[in-house]
């Protein structure tokens, strides 16, 4: 966690019973770190951006520019209450996107004459979208502020949700790449609000709003399934024109989730505070923070530094969670008919109503977090997600003349959505926010949302090819390994995990 120095700056000593100032000054990750790609110009922290009447008015001995850091922000607390509001909105369309059409993914590829291959280029696609587009909105949310970038990314979201409602009418397996990976460019905004998460929230009590953040994202695509569930149940079979629109089980989703982003878009113009950045005074680092700083800075057998590595491995980590769950959305509605013989309708509300019970998980993480260190909920949610898998490996398919009853099917989706992915996941987001510290995280969180959304290209693929040509089973045996390798890394590098997040 990154290290403040939190101190009162009183009054002057003729009186005038000014109120306090918390004064926090980010003294780690090192500048020297290889992993920088901002020089000490752009070390920054934010302030509001009508700031300017604010300095005005402070006090003549205290020369330091009011921000958020040193005039809002406690010890404990949330600097911008509306805007992390609004940025649960963003985060919430976002993956909604993914969440909704989720049970008529595979009908759809079907009906467009696609296989289980297709399917999880389809899949992928999203996260390509993501992965081409989180770095540079990370980098455009330091240069032009929050508020641009994400304006410019909900409008891109808003175009491709009707272009998406155009799929089944254009009748092409090529344009459904095209249109995933255009909403997946316009979705790609993980890393820029969870970078003003971070920032707009004291570092103690960073985990707990980074993990409602995480629960909003979370409900998008684990819930909403129902929506698009009960859409494709209505107008199964029917279809209403309205001029140039036409309303199917495949188009009424996407038009439902434009309705959303034009809203979205909407309160992003009218209500948002656009932030800038501003360079804090450094101050002396304290003893501990110094052996902490020596630490980050001692660099590796492989040349690398300390901190880089711990960034790495969080990435990795990043990369084994939600390639897990990724390979689930690929596979899960195909999964439910082969070896239970559940109705997409069904699979669908199955996911949603584990993805609720995943929500409450997350938002209990502040209690969780009084009991358990964020390696012990890595660990633990790692494990849990990767029994959940693995119970799946020994089933028979419908077709093989298996009669698998329902609750298994429900029982490892509670433990892969309920608890495992959601709890082991935020952790590892929360672990990278505090290596990472007060640095100005946008390109950073644009990386790191990029490292899941490969996971979301390469997994879904691989799931794909290997269910095509081998069996489905065969792809939970090689989740299991991957996450079982993941929690031995963690266990092996948890000293050093703690000690730079502390």
């Amino acid at each position: 966690m990154a290290s403040m120095e939190l101190t009162e700056q009183g009054s002057n000593s003729g009186g005038g019973g000014d109120a306090p100032v918390v004064d926090a000054t980010p003294t780690f990750p090192p500048l020297s770190s290889t992993y920088s790609n901002v020089d000490d110009n752009h070390y920054v922290k934010m302030e509001d951006g009508d700031a300017n009447d604010q300095i005005e008015k402070s006090n003549s001995h205290n020369s330091q520019p009011l921000s958020i850091a040193n005039s809002v922000m406690t010890a404990e607390g949330l600097a911008d209450p509306i805007g992390f509001l609004i940025i649960c909105c963003v985060v919430l369309i976002g993956d909604m996107n993914r969440g909704v059409v989720f049970p008529i993914m595979w009908p759809l590829v079907q009906e467009l004459g696609g296989d289980a291959v297709w399917l999880g280029y389809v899949v992928g696609a999203f996260s390509f979208g993501r992965i081409i587009a989180s770095p540079t909105l990370g980098k455009w949310s330091i240069e032009f502020g929050y508020s641009k970038t994400l304006v410019g990314s909900t409008t891109t979201m808003l175009i491709a949700c009707l272009m998406f409602a155009q799929v089944y009418r254009v009748n092409s397996l090529y344009y459904l790449l095209f249109t995933q990976i255009m909403l997946g460019v316009g979705s790609a905004t993980l890393g820029v609000t969870r970078a003003f998460v971070a920032e707009i929230t004291a570092t103690r009590q960073r985990t707990v709003y980074i993990a409602l953040l995480t629960a909003v994202q979370y409900g998008g695509f684990t819930v909403t399934p129902l929506f698009g569930a009960l859409l494709m149940y209505a107008l199964q079979d029917n279809r209403y024109e309205v001029g140039f629109i036409v309303i199917d089980q495949y188009s009424a989703a996407a038009y439902f989730m434009a309705l959303l982003s034009a809203a979205t878009l909407a309160v992003l113009m009218t209500k948002f505070q656009n932030r800038n950045r501003t360079k804090p005074t450094k101050r002396k680092a304290s003893s501990r923070t110094s052996e902490r700083d020596e630490l980050a800075d001692r660099t590796m057998f492989c040349g690398i530094t300390v901190y880089d590595a711990a960034l790495l491995g969080c990435m990795l980590l990043n990369v084994s969670t939600k390639g897990s769950i990724g390979s689930f959305e690929t596979l899960g509605i195909s999964f439910a008919q082969s070896h239970f013989n559940l109705e997409p309708e069904t699979a669908g509300m199955i996911v949603s109503a584990n993805g609720m019970i995943g929500v409450i998980a997350l938002l209990s993480m502040g209690q969780l977090g009084k009991y358990f260190t964020d390696i012990q909920m890595i660990v633990g949610g790692m494990t849990v997600c990767a029994v959940g898998i693995i119970s799946f490996s020994a089933l028979q398919s419908v077709e093989d003349g298996a009669d698998n009853a329902t609750w298994k099917y429900f029982l490892g989706i509670f433990m892969i959505y309920g608890v495992g992915y959601p709890i082991g996941h935020t952790a590892v987001i929360g672990l990278f926010s505090k290596i990472v510290g007060r640095r100005a995280q946008g390109t950073l969180q644009g990386w790191f949302a990029s490292a899941g959304s490969l996971a979301r290209i390469l997994f879904p693929i691989m799931s794909g090819y290997i269910a095509q040509f081998d069996d489905i089973t065969t792809v939970f045996k090689v989740l299991f390994g991957i996450l079982a390798l993941s929690n031995f890394f963690v266990a092996v590098s948890s000293p050093t995990l703690t000690a730079l997040s502390t």
